[in-house]
């Protein structure tokens, strides 16, 4: 069985061969499924600034199956948080909201769709991967029986190896998605695409 670094780096080879609006739909994923993950917390253990960003990562959704008037609020949306409190570098002595692993993979989701660069869809597939060890690390603490870790984070990987495959199949779509997609097109890719990919099964 392969080890999970291994696996990691098949992903990111995989991302560096897809297309800018594959990339852009994947790391939309991986945001999708942490935000998701992040609002069935109970409300007492939800950061608000990762709450703040669902109206982001819903824009950026749009804009990565091809609505380009999504683009003026992910733009705003990016540039709010640059000019936040959030992005700061006083490191332990600013608001670490930021680095929620939810709100850090919305982000780069967000960066992902606006400059199509292939190192914001690997830092969101790292998120993913951080989230789940951090969240088995506090099980352990707990005193819960847990599942062997290299599993889990394989598990998560190869999650995210089918997601690939599953954007591959719309790759001739998303290559134009920049520019536009018609209406029908994006409502199909929404139901095909944003569906299959938010769940955490």
């Amino acid at each position: 069985m392969n080890t999970w670094q291994e696996v990691s780096a098949s992903v990111e080879k995989r991302l560096s061969a897809a297309s800018s609006g594959e990339r852009k739909v994947f790391a939309a994923g991986i945001a999708e499924r942490l935000m998701s993950w992040h609002e069935e917390l109970p409300t007492e253990d939800q950061a608000p600034f990762t709450m703040s960003l669902r109206p982001l990562l819903n824009s950026v959704w749009e804009g990565v199956l091809g609505d380009t008037t999504a683009f003026t609020a992910v733009n705003r949306g990016v540039a709010e948080y640059m000019l936040g409190d959030y992005c700061h570098n006083d490191g332990q002595d600013g608001p670490d909201d930021a680095d929620e692993h939810a709100a850090a993979a919305t982000l780069y989701a967000a960066h992902a769709y606006l400059f199509g660069c292939n190192d914001f869809a690997v830092w969101a597939s790292r998120r993913a991967v951080d989230a789940i060890d951090e969240h088995l690390e506090y099980l352990a603490e707990q005193g819960e029986d847990l599942p062997e870790p290299e599993a889990v984070l394989v598990a998560e990987l190869q999650r995210q190896l089918r997601d690939l495959d599953l954007i591959a199949n719309y790759a001739k779509d998303l290559r134009h998605s920049g520019t536009g997609l018609p209406i029908d097109t994006s409502i199909r890719l929404r139901v095909e695409l944003r569906s299959p990919l938010a769940r955490r099964d």
